[in-house]
């Protein structure tokens, strides 16, 4: 109870100071005001970012595998584009050799003309795929039907198109049936599909006019065609298991040495969703280390101004030892008072970073103080307090009484 009642005058009386001296107070407090305030807003709008770029990702599907022809780097005079282009016969190996895998298409993207009637569009985004494709990307067939293993093993010229290309092409609300042209040759549109809203990081911030069609017509259509396979995971965990199955089955049917580098790519969104966190982890590294620093210069500018505080209460602290005072009590006066300086002063950064936050959520709804934010800091400003006010309690619990009540 007495060390209760001790602290409890001790925490008032270093409250009293501070109101006395507030400019000085401000001024002492400011690298710690700062710091505290900088690790809140920074490591919210980190949290901010960080899910903002998550749920980005979820547009285009968490367990999506791309697999597609890549220049190793620094060897574009070894390898020529024939060398290292996809095949049909590759892609249709992938399924068996990676087990992982629950569905894959071969893709052969083209941008071309379609006109329908007297209404052209030049460079309109024309994808070859197969029936799985309409697994992978899980897209609702509005009207008519989705491609089918007939229309791939027959070659027929059908096509699907998105919702967006009956206002572009002028066609009608039910197009099923409606002959279009796709480069030049004649296609009979059997479905229409739903337009995926992708985040604009994506390329998704106009929605275009897209149009489907068998992989097998798609490849009569082009001499040299040139594809990348898309395929999904069974869960998005087993990324790393069906990379490790492509990237096998790949270099195995290319004959590459084991020397030699990869003349390919297998990318996931769960790839990427890794490099965001891991971006996510060094910023947060990054704001403790900004804390650190801003403690630093905090803790010199309370250091100082307490040594100053025990100059200027010289005669106060030889009085309270001439009427009984011991050297603890002095002591704990004095690191109690350093303490509270430097929790209020986190107390008042901690206020401008959340008002700043509160600000930031108008353009990032994302933005989050994790719980670790606010209880790091003050948790190291008070650790703060108690070095930087440890050596001038030590000085003033060390005053002999009789100097000290001579001093002017």
């Amino acid at each position: 109870m007495m060390l209760i009642r001790l602290l409890t005058q001790t925490v008032g009386l270093a409250l009293q100071q501070i109101w006395a001296n507030k400019v000085r107070a401000v001024l002492t407090t400011l690298g710690i005001l700062i710091g505290v305030g900088a690790v809140v807003f920074v490591s919210a709008a980190t949290k901010g970012a960080e899910g903002y770029l998550l749920s980005e990702f979820k547009t285009i599907g968490a367990n999506k595998v791309w697999i597609f022809p890549r220049m190793p780097q620094g060897q574009r005079d070894r390898y020529s584009w024939r060398q290292i282009r996809m095949t049909v016969k590759e892609i249709d190996g992938m399924l068996a050799a990676a087990p992982s895998l629950a569905a894959l298409t071969p893709i052969m993207e083209m941008s071309t003309s379609v006109q329908y009637g007297t209404t052209y569009k030049d460079m309109v985004t024309v994808q070859a795929v197969r029936p799985s494709w309409f697994d992978i990307e899980q897209r609702e067939v509005l009207q008519g039907r989705p491609l089918t293993q007939l229309d791939e093993d027959q070659r027929l010229n059908v096509c699907i198109v998105n919702d967006k290309a009956i206002g572009e092409l002028g066609l009608d609300r039910n197009p099923i049936g409606s002959r279009i042209l796709v480069g030049g040759r004649a296609f009979f549109i059997v479905g229409v599909i739903e337009t995926k809203a992708v985040s604009p990081m994506f390329g998704g911030d106009e929605a275009r006019t897209e149009v489907y069609m068998p992989f097998a017509t798609g490849s009569m259509l082009r001499s040299e065609p040139r594809m990348y396979a898309v395929a999904t995971t069974k869960s998005p965990e087993l990324y790393e298991d069906a990379k490790a199955e492509l990237t096998f089955h790949m270099r195995k049917v290319r004959g590459l040495k084991p020397e030699e580098p990869n003349t390919f790519g297998v990318e996931a969104i769960e790839q990427m969703i890794a490099q965001v966190r891991r971006v996510g982890q060094f910023l947060t590294g990054l704001t403790a280390l900004l804390v650190g620093i801003s403690l630093i210069v905090g803790g010199i500018g309370i250091m100082n101004i307490m040594l100053a505080s025990v100059s200027e209460r010289t005669r106060e602290i030889g009085l309270r030892k001439a009427v009984g005072a011991k050297p603890a009590v002095v002591l704990l006066q004095f690191l109690v008072e350093a303490v509270t300086l430097c929790v209020v002063g986190a107390g008042v950064g901690l206020l401008i970073g959340f008002a700043l936050v509160l600000v930031a959520r108008i353009w990032m709804p994302e933005a989050a103080v994790p719980w670790w934010a606010p209880t790091l800091s003050v948790g190291a400003c008070a650790f703060t307090g108690i070095v930087a006010g440890m050596f001038p309690a030590i000085k003033a619990a060390r005053l002999d009484p009789i100097v000290a009540l001579r001093h002017e």
